[in-house]
């Protein structure tokens, strides 16, 4: 079982009652609602972190490379790249 601890978050009420209402919709709790939430933003900074670090280590000389490897077929329908 995870640790929990407490912490007294004030919410504007405004996001207080709309978080209770979707609470309630999804059958669940304020407190439920509030950890998902919570859980879900940080999933999302760790991605966007991750993928920072991992673009810093591109070698685009070796992937324009390895594109060219591909052959002279055209790319299937739905592939094809959008010219600016």
């Amino acid at each position: 079982m995870a640790t929990t601890s407490n912490y007294a978050l004030r919410l504007l009420s405004s996001l207080k009652a709309e978080a209770e209402k979707v609470a309630a919709a999804e059958g669940t709790t304020l407190n439920q609602l509030i950890n998902v939430a919570v859980a879900e933003k940080l999933a999302a900074l760790r991605t966007e972190h991750y993928f920072e670090e991992r673009a810093k280590r591109a070698d685009l000389e070796a992937f324009d490379q390895f594109l060219e490897m591909a052959g002279d077929e055209p790319p299937c329908k739905g592939d094809e790249m959008i010219e600016d």
